[in-house]
């Protein structure tokens, strides 16, 4: 398969800002000759920021990235760094940037390779030379001049200028080799190609596009003799990805059945969720707890004064459930307003609520946990403790008021153990940006934490520190064994994304060096037409073993923040693909069976 690399024009900034649009992005050519963009159009390898002594970052970008075969088979990529908007990079002037990949999907961030001592460098294209054993690197100096110079950049950062990169010295490697139409991907701004195997093309195609069901099959398809056999019976998904999800069908009801053969109706069990289902509803949790379901999230109708809660019997009659007031700043002293981000959490088999609140100004705002009382109703107000702030193993507040906050606490176990991860922002002497945290916290009173504080990610690519440089609204998801962990990253407008965080099984988790974070988010406001700055979401696995993704986006660029759902579909990896909307899902053709029931 022959796969191109390309950057974006961008759009206006609320759509696709610079820093998204200048990320290498990828496409796949099929048999007609034509280009088809992975991932949405959306970039997939970004530039990593740089972090100054006192803790802020600068953002970076990249241009005129070139794909190319390594010396050990795998796959390199190298760019000009640029700074956030596109201009010429001080940090990183006479270099360029390199990365190395197995599979186009992951990447490691190798760094700055010296090709210059003075001046900036505006192109640059790479290629391995077997017979000279070295790579080969031909860039564009500012006066417009190609050079040319070997080295072995993966080892040693810097190359041995050779000369010209004329046609005396070979030509400068790559010019006018694509051929193939890019209609119909906008913006693009096309590099250069290369052929992969086909076992890794097919994995790109499963891994970087939105699956979409292509066939519904019985798991008998019969007759059976009585109606009570229809419960066994299942409808299985068959995904364009190659993958199956099994579904429950709804039987038409029957008082019984005469003499001979009937047949019967069958509808493919489908929760359904209109886009919005609760307006000015932010930061949506939604749980599945003895039998019921109970959704919360940040209410913006209020400008965040309170806390509703919602109960059903099923996932979708949370729709229309009645709310109940469950917190408002009325209730307590200590809570004067900005209630976010609130979160079911059972830990010990109690039930417990992670909020946000202030006691003052958004510079006190800080993480609170509320526990349910021993037989309490969770739609009761009077059946919750009052707040216990965030404390730290020494029983000091985890953040100075006034100068750092914390929000979007979650909670998960790991090993056994219970952890918390959240959202802290130092202000003061100066405003570093949102990053994750996580500790370890106590079975028994998880208010308080029983290791120090560890910083996991910082907001380093252009999708999370877009507008502002902030992660936040982390929640956890396991899989297989496999324990992953979502967050939001960006401004909460039309920029809002959410990316993945992976660790190391059965590694220490409190070291960041054993989680992998994802390049490219995982969901956007390219992920489903018309949802504008999708993130801050949950997860819950329903009564029938399907995953349930809930978040917050838009329907409009100018429209509140408002609640949506859909079914969490898992790809080749076993990582949450956020993006199968619901008729994707289930198309409505192919929602309908019958079977035959009788002797």
């Amino acid at each position: 398969m022959e796969i191109l690399c390309y950057t974006r024009n961008p759009k206006e900034d609320i759509i696709y800002a610079n820093r998204l649009a200048f990320s290498m992005h990828l496409a796949y050519k099929t048999a007609d000759g034509k280009y088809h963009p992975f991932h949405h159009n959306e970039g997939i390898l970004y530039a990593r920021a740089v972090q100054y002594n006192n803790g802020t970052l600068k953002a970076k970008s990249l241009k005129n990235p070139w794909l190319f075969l390594t010396k050990d088979g795998n796959y390199g990529v190298i760019a000009v760094r640029t700074e956030a908007e596109g201009g010429d990079d001080p940090e990183n002037e006479g270099c360029a940037i390199l990365w190395n990949s197995r599979d186009l999907v992951h990447y490691q961030e190798i760094g700055p390779v010296r090709l210059q001592k003075t001046g900036y460098v505006q192109d640059v294209r790479c290629f391995y030379d077997k017979e000279k054993n070295s790579y080969r690197i031909d860039w564009l100096q500012s006066t417009g001049k190609w050079l040319s110079g070997y080295g072995d950049i993966f080892e040693e950062p810097e190359v041995t200028v050779y000369g010209d990169a004329g046609k005396e010295n070979g030509g400068v490697p790559g010019e006018d080799t694509l051929e193939s139409s890019f209609e119909g991907i906008e913006g693009i701004q096309a590099r250069n190609s290369i052929t992969v195997p086909d076992a890794l093309g097919e994995y790109l195609l499963q891994k970087l596009l939105t699956p979409v069901c292509r066939n519904m099959v019985l798991s008998l398809t019969g007759p059976v003799k009585t109606l009570g056999e229809l419960t066994g019976i299942m409808a299985i998904g068959v995904y364009s990805d190659d993958s199956e999800v099994i579904r429950k069908i709804d039987w038409q009801e029957e008082n019984g059945l005469s003499t001979g053969r009937t047949m019967v109706e069958g509808m493919v069990h489908q929760e359904h969720f209109d886009f919005p289902f609760a307006e000015h509803r932010a930061d949506p949790c939604c749980m599945y707890w003895k039998g019921k379901y109970y959704y919360i999230a940040t209410n913006d109708a209020d400008n965040n004064c309170s806390l509703y809660i919602r109960c059903s019997d099923t996932l979708s009659g949370i729709v229309a459930a009645k709310e109940e007031l469950l917190l408002d700043t009325g209730m307590y002293p200590g809570i004067k307003g900005l209630l976010w981000a609130p979160e079911f959490h059972e830990i010990g088999r109690k039930l417990y609520i992670f909020h946000g609140a202030t006691e003052g100004e958004f510079f006190w705002e800080e993480s609170r946990v509320m526990a349910l009382k021993e037989g309490g109703n969770p739609m009761n107000a009077s059946d919750w403790s009052e707040p216990h702030l965030v404390v730290k193993k020494d029983g000091t507040p985890l953040c100075e008021a006034g100068k750092v906050i914390s929000l979007d606490m979650t909670t998960f176990y790991y090993g056994g153990e219970p952890y918390a991860v959240w959202s802290q922002r130092q202000f003061l002497p100066v405003d570093q940006g949102a990053w994750l945290y996580i500790a370890k916290i106590d079975e028994n009173e998880p208010w308080k934490l029983v290791s120090d504080p560890v910083c996991l990610i910082k907001p380093e690519y252009g999708w999370e520190n877009n507008h502002t440089f902030v992660v936040e609204g982390p929640y956890a998801l396991e899989r297989n064994g496999q324990l992953m962990l979502t967050y939001s990253g960006a401004g909460i407008d039309t920029t809002y994304t959410v990316g993945l965080l992976v660790p190391v099984m059965e590694s220490d988790i409190l070291n960041p060096e054993n989680w992998r974070k994802n390049n490219y988010p995982i969901m956007s406001s390219r992920s489903a037409l018309g949802q504008y700055g999708p993130g801050h979401n949950s997860y819950l696995e329903d009564e029938n073993g399907l995953v349930w993704n809930f978040y917050h986006a838009r329907n409009g660029v100018e429209a509140p923040r408002s609640s949506g759902a859909r079914r969490v579909h898992f790809d080749i990896d076993g990582e949450p693909m956020l993006d199968v909307t619901e008729e994707m899902d289930i198309p409505k053709e192919l929602r309908r069976f019958f079977i035959e029931v009788g002797l």
